[in-house]
């Protein structure tokens, strides 16, 4: 029998550190890599199979590995670099489709079975510092085009898609890294534009997708990005038909840190969120999950919210980790 513990802790993915490999004896849903630890194939692989031997209940191994900008193994590949997806999709499906695969099989190679990809935000504003040439296009029909060819290849090769960053980042004017980025946009063109291509996404059974911490007034009018906003969260579930798990953005973005470090996650489980990442697995994230669990004991909202979530995550284990 999984204890609520147990349960409060697959609903985070943390990166490698020094108690990262705790987490995963008490039930540490994932983990997140980033370039510092990967140096060479083997060291990897063997970093990636440690991890799934320790933890209690098979974890999430994941990564964020898109192309161009956003490329972890780049001390593996000695300067060769996959394109950014604007860049592979301007080269045509052919190329698309290789590319992907590429990816795709390299990250199998190590025990990836999560990519946070593909970027599927319409990349409508030629000023946006986070963006740009992430974004495969600035068309939501092509967006959704190359979405439909990406996750479909992952999905092929054993690793689980994750669309983000809803509600779609493409007309930000900031990066959410730094500040809680701020679109004043109304709905009908949300959803004409950056909705849009999630829309399709769900349509075609997406397993996950990432909020991002952007505050959009169609859903807000108070300054809450819509990771932790339960109307954003709500209209996902509701009016797109969303079942999969709903995935934050790193929680250590200026973006949602300000919110508080338990009060944030309180308040985004409770707005939905499903799964958190964040990129440290130093005491004070475990402290922070200790202190939300705590709290569950006497808020029934959170029990509830949390065997919701662990049931959402363990589905889609069974379905992609559990051999």
């Amino acid at each position: 029998m999984t204890d609520l513990k147990e349960k409060l802790y697959q609903m985070f993915i943390l990166g490698t550190g020094e108690y990262c490999e705790e987490a995963l004896k008490k039930g540490l849903g994932g983990v997140i890599f980033f370039t510092k630890d990967i140096q060479s194939a083997e060291q990897f692989t063997n970093l990636t199979a440690n991890l799934k031997r320790i933890a209690k209940i098979p974890p999430f191994l994941s990564i964020d590995q898109e192309g161009g900008r956003v490329e972890r193994t780049e001390n593996i590949h000695n300067g060769k670099k996959y394109l950014s997806a604007k860049y592979a999709f301007e080269k045509g499906i052919d190329f698309l489709t290789t590319q992907t695969s590429e990816i795709a099989k390299e990250l199998v190679t190590y025990g990836i079975n999560l990519n946070f990809a593909p970027c599927i935000d319409t990349n409508t504003n030629p000023k946006n510092p986070i963006i740009g040439e992430r974004a495969f296009s600035s068309s939501p029909e092509e967006v959704i085009a190359a979405e439909k060819i990406v996750s479909k290849i992952y999905r092929k090769n054993k690793i689980i898609p994750c669309a983000k960053h809803y509600p779609g980042h493409g007309d930000a004017n900031a990066d959410s890294h730094l500040v809680l980025p701020k679109i004043e946009l109304p709905l009908t063109e949300m959803e004409n534009f950056h909705i849009k291509p999630f829309k399709n996404a769900i349509d075609n059974n997406i397993e996950m997708i990432m909020a991002a911490h952007l505050h959009c007034t169609c859903f807000e009018e108070t300054s809450i990005p819509t990771s932790l906003s339960q109307k954003a969260l709500d209209y996902l579930r509701n009016e797109l038909k969303f079942n999969g798990i709903i995935i934050s953005d790193d929680m250590v973005m200026k973006g949602v840190a300000d919110f508080g470090e338990v009060e944030a996650c309180e308040m985004g489980i409770k707005a939905g969120l499903n799964m958190f990442i964040y990129r440290f697995a130093d005491k004070k994230t475990i402290d922070i999950i200790e202190n939300i669990y705590k709290k569950s004991l006497s808020d029934k909202e959170l029990q509830e919210k949390i065997e919701q979530s662990y049931e959402k995550i363990i589905r889609l284990k069974e379905k992609y980790l559990f051999e």
